[in-house]
Order: C-alpha cells, then structure tokens, then sequence
C-alpha cells in the first residue's frame, strides 16, 4: 500500500522508485546540516532571522530535488529553469553569505545523490574551515580603521581644486576626489573624498585644519563602505 501511496503516477517498471525509508533518511539527513551550517554562520556574524532559516532548509530542499530528478534530463532542464528564476527575485548579498549558500546547496546535493556520509564529511570539514578564518579574522585588513569617506562643505566662491591638497599630504596617504555636488541652491559644493590615513589617530587634527580652510562649514568623515548590499 505504501509503494501505491508514493509511487508517481508516471512512472514506469523501468523507474527505479525512491523507498520511503531512504527519502527519510536523507531528508532528514539534509535537515541536520542545514541547522548545523546556520549555527555555524551565526558564530560571529551579521545574520538576519530570515537569511538563518533558508540557509537551513536549503540543503533539504536541494535534497529533494535531486532525488525526484533521479537521472531524468527533461526534469533536470526544468529544474535549472525554474531555480534560475530565482535569482531576478532577491538582491545581491555578501561574498560571505553567498559562498554560505553554495555550501548548503553543496551539502544538499550529496545527500540527494545518495551519500548522506560524504555529506556529513563535507559539511564538518567546511564548517571546521569556517570557524576557523572568523576566529582568527582571516583576510582581515589590520589598517581598515585608516580607510576613510570624508565629505566638505564649501562656499560657490572657493575654488576646490588643490585648496586641501597640503592638509591631505600631511595627513593622508592617499586621497581621490571622487564625487561633486552643488547643494543649497548652488551656494555651496559638497566634495567626496576617498582618503587614507596616515595615522588613524590624528584624524580630529586634520578635521581641525578642514574646518580652518571651509570657513567652519560642515565636515563628516565616515568608514569607506566596499561591501554590496546584504541580503
């Protein structure tokens, strides 16, 4: 009766079906690493609640998939199709975050393959590897506090061109002019720059110099962003 219940309608003598012992075993299987692979992201990570959850049910998912595929082209196709889809829907993420996908894309797939103790292998190697380059910030910059976006304000009347040029040799040791604006109905321009600090200390002292030269105007200095949007 069992064999009736998820035998599919389609298929065939020549079809070899998929016991539901076996689906269990697997399902649950992917299941486990799924939630072993999202505990391990949390460990010292940004992590939204539901990035967590999908990275877990992702290894499931992809499990099923490849079991129902089974060797069947037509439905593989079919599969890739639907799953590029996908990806018009959701925004870019993280280098972090995507490679965290593959894997549990990866772990799924040899579960659905029928490997469910390679699977187990390959998830407790990458996860050992990953705990392991967060704890030691592996890739780290160690100077990443002297990358700076510093924006001015300046009246219409001061020519901008090479008016700090002095202050950002003294303090700086690189800097690119990288963004102009006028702002308030053309009174005044915000300049953009992307500096690096000679030394992350001396940034109130540079500030001050600033200040000297735009008349008191405003002055932010921000942590230069390089990372994409998260998902």
């Amino acid at each position: 009766m069992a064999d009736r219940i998820f035998r599919g309608i389609f298929d065939s003598d020549l079809i070899t079906v998929i016991s539901v012992g076996d689906f269990l075993l697997c399902m649950g299987t992917a299941l486990v690493l799924g939630l072993i692979l999202a505990l391990v992201y949390i460990y010292r990570t940004r992590y939204t609640k539901s990035f967590v959850i999908t990275l877990a049910l992702l290894p499931a998912v992809v499990c099923v998939v490849i079991m129902l595929v089974n060797g069947n082209v037509g439905t593989g196709v079919a599969v890739a199709g639907a799953f590029s889809l996908v990806r018009f829907r959701s925004v870019p993420g993280t280098a972090k975050e995507i490679c965290t996908l593959f894997l549990a894309m990866g772990a799924g797939l040899i579960v659905g393959m029928g490997y469910p103790g390679f699977a187990v292998l390959f998830t407790a190697i990458m996860c050992v590897v990953y705990v392991v380059y967060n704890r030691f910030d592996f890739g780290a910059k160690k100077n990443f506090a002297a990358y700076r976006t510093l924006t001015i304000m300046i009246p219409e009347d001061l020519d901008y061109t090479g008016v700090f040029d002095d202050v950002f040799r003294e303090y700086t040791k690189e800097c690119d002019l990288v963004y102009v604006k006028t702002t308030n109905m053309g009174s005044m321009f915000r300049l953009t720059y992307h500096i690096t600090l000679r030394d992350a200390s001396g940034e109130k002292e540079m500030i001050d110099e600033l200040r000297c030269r735009n008349g008191n105007l405003e002055i932010s200095v921000s942590r230069q962003e390089t990372a994409a949007p998260e998902l």
